[in-house]
């Protein structure tokens, strides 16, 4: 579910990276997951939550920099979709996780393998073509 694929690159190097540790990062919660014990795992889930989060901010941040400065007629509502997926990570990391911790990861397993779907692969592959002329790469 978070391995990357090819389809998910945009072609530019420090995206792609960035892309990639946020699977990685999805990719923990997975194996959370899979561990199926009777561990309480509140920390971690926690841990999870914080650095997906703060990741997430700060790609946003690098993302929103990069079309701002080549002007990007679409900024304003890719902006709007990066505020609405960091306001969903301070709603999971704002519920009680401690009772519900399976339903919860799971749930957050679904909304980030949605958001990649959705966002990854069309709204930053709308920008692709656009950096590309702008001798982004």
């Amino acid at each position: 579910m978070f391995t990357w694929k090819s389809d998910y690159r945009v072609h530019i190097d420090e995206i792609d990276q960035q892309h990639k540790r946020l699977l990685e990062i999805g990719g923990k919660l997975v194996d959370l997951l899979k561990l199926k014990d009777d561990i309480d795992h509140y920390d971690e889930i926690i841990d999870i939550l914080r650095e997906l989060r703060e990741y997430t901010e700060y790609h946003f941040e690098h993302e929103e920099k990069l079309l701002e400065k080549h002007g990007y007629k679409e900024l304003r509502a890719h902006k709007r979709q990066h505020k609405s997926f960091v306001n969903k990570i301070i709603q999971l990391e704002n519920q009680d996780i401690d009772e519900k911790q399976t339903g919860i990861t799971f749930h957050m397993i679904e909304f980030i393998a949605d958001w990649i779907e959705k966002h990854i692969l069309v709204t930053d592959h709308g920008y692709e073509d656009f950096l590309h002329k702008k001798g982004v790469y």
